[in-house]
């Protein structure tokens, strides 16, 4: 159990398997297409453990003041959980069945969504519930048609602070050992703003597509080689035939 103010007592339990999730759709059919560029280039790229967790539009759960409350954010990570992940079909509660997110993420629609909401009286704003219960240390909020992306991470007072980019405009989530920015370009019939990772070398976590065609590039470049050297090989016999040797084969 843990308490914040006289007011505001949270604990860690198991949500119940009568509890009703809401079942509403999302609010921009670009959502799911930006969670799921998130976590394809982690997998992809080895940065997925096995007992990590990433959510899209998943129920993260708390108990406040006796009251269970449910925030289901765009996308978010969860470095390890403790628990099978048939015991976190429906929903994720921390503490009791693994770590607290390393980050969570929400992307801006038309739809009012209250991402900057900090009410603490019950069902809590969305900023109030990741800052002050869940205390995730990395809040990220993406407007992905204007391409803009605010980084927040907790201070040492336990209150989120906007972080400024680095040079190349990227923010580094030391939770996940990652830059994490924005990128512009086209994916699954979308083209526009993106959010991308990016290792600690500087090099981008690629997509399935992208690695594909990278290995193609590789592979075309080596047999290229290959190529050019039997062609280097043939004139040097030649002209060693030229001279009355004959090369060995």
């Amino acid at each position: 159990m843990q308490t914040f103010a006289a007011t505001h007592e949270i604990t860690w339990e198991k949500l119940p398997d009568d509890f009703v999730l809401d079942d509403e759709p999302v609010d921009n059919i670009n959502q799911p297409l930006l969670a799921a560029a998130l976590t394809e280039s982690l997998e992809l790229a080895g940065k997925l453990p096995a007992n990590a967790l990433t959510t899209t539009n998943y129920g993260i759960c708390a108990t406040l003041n006796h009251k269970i409350v449910v925030k289901a954010p765009d996308w978010g990570y969860v470095p390890s959980i403790r628990v099978s992940r048939e015991e976190v079909k429906r929903s994720y509660t921390p503490q009791l069945q693994g770590d607290i997110p390393a980050i969570v993420m929400e992307f801006l629609s038309d739809t009012e969504g209250g991402e900057y909401s900090s009410k603490p009286t019950y069902p809590p704003g969305k900023w109030f519930y990741y800052e002050q219960v869940l205390k995730v240390p990395n809040y990220t909020i993406f407007e992905p048609e204007a391409g803009t992306l605010e980084v927040y991470q907790l201070d040492n007072s336990g209150h989120y602070q906007l972080q400024p980019p680095n040079e190349n405009n990227r923010y580094w989530i030391a939770q996940i050992n990652l830059f994490l920015g924005i990128w512009q370009g086209s994916r699954e019939n979308r083209t526009g703003y993106w959010l991308r990772w990016w290792d600690e070398d500087g090099e981008l976590l690629l997509w399935g597509l992208e690695l594909a065609a990278k290995q193609r590039q590789e592979k075309d470049a080596a047999q290229q080689q290959a190529e050019q050297q039997r062609q280097r090989a043939e004139r040097l016999a030649e002209q060693l035939r030229a001279l009355g040797v004959e090369p060995e084969i």
